[in-house]
């Protein structure tokens, strides 16, 4: 999906991050730039190695650990955060007071405001707030993506509301009180001394056609949101919230918007609410970008990471909200507008300069399951990815025609595949043709397969082949790409291999036994003890 023409990375395509959500895709694609410059890939289980040091968090699922090694240095992540960001960093990321403290004392704008904790009764806070100065903002010390964050409260009796539901329905005793600032949402990603990736995170919203609901429209557009490798995990949610919020400006779920009227669900911009992640770094002025790595900079040992900051329209100054150490990058790579920006080759420029002359935009890639498998299924702690091919990759598209459906075909192809190294795939069209993709670096090979479809005659009836160009991603190694009846007709197969396999080795089992308590057995037994004093006598 490219929503309103959005520009997205030709080498992080939807097709190559597609086995990769959620925190899984920050991950991969960090992981896939550093692959791809020829550095050493391995992932991990949680407490392997140096990561048994790092600040970590619900690691249990592999796919969030891994290092990249070259020559000179080996460096650690975890999703997107490397061992150059110390643990002290993360600690003050976290703390939401403790980050508005040492930015205040560098000089770096935050909003006024307070922490408290659960001992402080509610009257005393609605007292504080008299002080700052409505609009105000509540949100829970310890929250993440937005949750529990009410803004724009305007009166003593809103707030002692909003307080009863974020202490009592929602759990959150700990709290901090800020003066709420007008303005913009942005994210910004810095690395060192740069703002790589700027985006505004527009709030939860549908735009009305004047035939569809209010209901129908969040359908239409989760369903684009679906196409999005970063949206796809981050649907709009018609909850009470939405509905209460939609309800202040006239409007319920059963509600037909005029055609073009934008009707907001929410007021936060989080992409995991169902925000929208929109690319402005080439509009947001310099001075903004300079603000976030002062930001960034103020913090010991935070090497790169994510700000949070507000830009107020009247001032023409920028306020820092939160400053994330361990942040997601999808909204950045994947926006429903603008360009995205390669904050991967970013982070692996800072980390391993000495690959910089070897940046390559291929589209070669690995599969992700494949590698977390022996993982996940706690055959190994460490698993190494095969090497990137660092040579030119050829590629070319055989369409074969005929009575090619049989799965010994399909074997047979990725067998020739294999000895001639190639990569590529086998897929099945609606059609019953084959479509053949392969690639590799001797050009010859990948020209001579097409030989290989006539060799099987005995499984196949190959009527013609035709080739055209290919440059589209392909991913290392052979893969045959089957639709449900195929992988279950497979699997019936294995299943069958499988009990043929188990049948004969009962039957060698029995065969043992028999020979075992068989009388020439039992009347040897003599022979081979004395046999076997000889033996010990000559040791």
């Amino acid at each position: 999906m490219n929503e309103n023409n959005a520009e997205w990375l030709s080498h992080l395509s939807e097709d190559i991050v597609a086995d990769a959500h959620g925190n899984l895709l920050d991950s991969y694609v960090i992981a896939l730039e550093g692959w791809r410059r020829g550095l050493k890939l391995r992932w991990h289980v949680k407490d392997s190695e140096k990561f048994s040091e790092m600040r970590t968090w619900f690691v249990d699922r592999p796919g969030q650990l891994f290092s990249l090694s070259s020559k000179q240095n080996t460096h650690y992540f975890f999703r997107t955060r490397g061992d150059k960001v110390s643990n002290d960093a993360v600690d003050i990321g976290k703390d939401k007071e403790r980050t508005k403290k040492i930015l205040s004392e560098n000089g770096v704008r935050v909003p006024d405001g307070k922490q408290f904790k659960k001992e402080i009764t509610n009257q005393e806070i609605i007292e504080y707030a008299g002080q700052v100065g409505y609009p105000i903002v509540i949100k829970p010390t310890d929250g993440s993506f937005g949750r529990g964050v009410i803004s724009n409260i305007t009166s003593s009796s809103e707030l002692e509301y909003s307080l009863d539901y974020l202490r009592n329905e929602l759990g959150y005793q700990d709290i901090i009180l800020e003066q709420f600032i007008p303005g913009k949402d942005y994210r910004l990603y810095v690395v060192g001394d740069k703002a790589v990736a700027a985006m505004h995170r527009m709030p939860p919203n549908i735009i009305g056609d004047g035939v569809n609901t209010v209901r129908a429209l969040i359908d239409i557009k989760n369903n684009e949101r679906k196409l999005n490798p970063r949206l796809v995990s981050c649907l709009i949610k018609a909850d009470d919230e939405s509905i209460n919020y939609i309800g202040r400006q006239g409007y319920t779920l059963e509600s037909v918007p005029e055609n073009g009227e934008q009707v907001y669900l929410n007021s936060k911009g989080n992409i995991s609410l169902g925000g929208d992640p929109i690319d402005v770094f080439d509009e947001l002025p310099q001075h903004v970008k300079d603000y976030a790595v002062k930001a960034v900079q103020a913090v010991p040992g935070l090497a790169h990471g994510a700000v949070d900051m507000i830009c107020d329209p009247d001032t023409n100054e920028s306020y820092i909200i939160e400053l994330n150490p361990t942040s997601q990058l999808g909204g950045l790579l994947y926006p429903i507008q603008g360009k995205s920006r390669d904050i991967p080759n970013a982070i692996i420029d800072y980390y391993f300069p000495e690959t910089i002359s070897d940046k390559k935009k291929t589209n070669t890639y690995f599969d992700f399951h494949d590698v977390l498998d022996p993982l996940q299924n706690r055959d190994a702690v460490v698993t190494t990815v095969t090497p990137c091919p660092q040579e030119k990759i050829y590629m070319k598209k055989y369409i074969v025609t005929g009575n090619v459906q049989e799965l010994g075909y399909h074997r047979g192809l990725r067998k020739q595949a294999f000895e001639r190294f190639l990569h590529g795939y086998i897929m099945k069209m609606d059609n019953g043709d084959l479509e053949v993709v392969v690639g590799g670096a001797d050009p010859e090979m990948v020209d001579d397969f097409k030989h290989a479809f006539w060799e099987d005659e005995e499984r196949a009836q190959v009527m013609e082949v035709s080739e055209e160009n290919y440059d589209e991603p392909i991913k290392v190694g052979f893969e045959i790409k089957t639709d449900l009846k195929t992988q279950l007709e497979e699997l019936k197969m294995y299943k069958q291999e499988l009990e043929v396999t188990e049948r004969a080795l009962k039957k060698a089992e029995v065969e043992r036994r028999k020979y075992y308590e068989s009388f020439s057995w039992k009347a040897t037994t003599p022979v081979r003890a004395v046999g076997s004093m000889f033996k010990k006598l000559k040791k």
